[in-house]
């Protein structure tokens, strides 16, 4: 298989074609942590993660940080070997070594990444009512999208206001997916979730702090739609943890929570054996975790995915980014995405490069 003989680090922002608002704080750029990994015999394989302040407990310059103390360890060391190493790390720092393991993944051609794929995807309603809002949703209706993703978490009656209002303009043409990003106190959580009509609802996502469990779990045993936990959740005891509330009915798996392809999958057969189902796909991340998770969706979901936010970008970050059309994420039969370096580095503001020749003996 080869050693690793480089280990490529970079921390780019990439430009929206429209800010991404959650209910903590709005996005004007993407700012992954990238990885590129090579093998002595030329194989590469790349990585990312975004980390999100508040998205859980690790900070960007955290996993920069663990990414550049890691990397030299690396060198000289087979993919099995490298993962081996990365494993007792995963608990504590989840994104950043999915950072260093996708890479791995891609260079083993992991057989879950083979295509062909074909992937539903959800579309998120950026607009926060009004005129705007309704000829935002009829756009994303006409190009094929039906279920319709819906940022609450602001303020609860404002938010039960817009909800209605795209009920009674969706009727039966989507499904609408909420989600308050940790938004709201219990008591306003408990109100907005007991109040909503269910019709054309399919779930109201992380209500309340992701270490608040106690309030999470008050919002699903008043709530008349499932709820779905997602921050909560960074390991086999959180789904374990979830499927013993009533009301939570679902969890949201991400690759960056996991560490890798293998990880993923074992945290989806978790949820099923636990009786939760699955939502998997991050709106935060360029194709290049997007298409790892189109790729592993049809073995893990029935519903539509989230791997939409390399859609979210001005340009794509790779020259072959997956097809996109009515709805549909399509994946070749074996084309991983070919990241695009001029565009890397002009959007870089850091970047750490490890070679076997620079390190030798260490």
């Amino acid at each position: 298989m080869g050693r690793i003989e480089r280990v490529e680090l970079w921390r780019a922002e990439f430009p929206l074609t429209v800010p991404y608002k959650v209910s903590s704080r709005t996005f004007h750029v993407f700012d992954p942590l990238l990885c590129r990994i090579t093998l002595d015999n030329g194989r590469t394989g790349w990585g990312e993660a975004i980390i999100s302040p508040g998205y859980g407990h690790e900070t960007p310059d955290g996993g920069w940080a663990f990414a550049r103390e890691m990397a030299p360890h690396f060198l000289g060391l087979t993919p099995a070997e490298a993962r081996a190493r990365l494993a007792p790390h995963r608990a504590s720092n989840a994104h950043a070594v999915t950072l260093l393991a996708v890479p791995l993944d891609w260079i083993t051609r992991h057989a879950a990444l083979a295509g062909p794929k074909r992937v539903e995807l959800l579309a998120p309603v950026n607009a926060m009512g009004g005129a705007a809002m309704e000829a935002e949703v009829e756009a994303l209706l006409a190009a094929g999208y039906r279920t319709l993703k819906v940022k609450v978490g602001f303020e609860a009656a404002a938010d039960a206001a817009r909800v209605r209002a795209l009920q009674r303009q969706v009727t039966c043409r989507a499904t609408l997916r909420l989600d308050a990003n940790q938004g709201f106190q219990a008591a306003e959580a408990c109100t907005f979730a007991a109040g909503l009509d269910p019709a054309g609802i399919e779930l109201l996502e992380q209500p309340c702090h992701l270490d608040d469990w106690e309030a999470n779990a008050a919002v699903a045993g008043v709530s008349t739609v499932p709820v779905m936990l997602d921050e909560s959740i960074f390991g086999l005891p959180d789904i374990h943890r979830a499927a013993a509330i009533p009301g939570v009915r679902l969890v949201k798996v991400k690759l960056k929570k996991f560490g890798g392809c293998d990880a993923l999958l074992e945290a989806g057969r978790t949820a099923r054996a636990a009786g939760l189902d699955l939502v998997l796909g991050d709106g935060v991340a360029t194709e290049l975790t997007t298409w790892v998770e189109a790729a592993l969706a049809p073995a893990m979901i029935h519903n539509a995915g989230e791997m939409n936010g390399h859609l979210k970008l001005t340009r794509p970050l790779s020259r072959n980014p997956p097809s996109f059309k009515d709805g549909i994420m399509m994946l070749p039969a074996s084309e991983a995405p070919e990241p695009d370096l001029d565009w890397i580095e002009r959007c870089t503001v850091a970047r750490a490069e490890i070679r076997q020749r620079l390190w030798a003996g260490h």
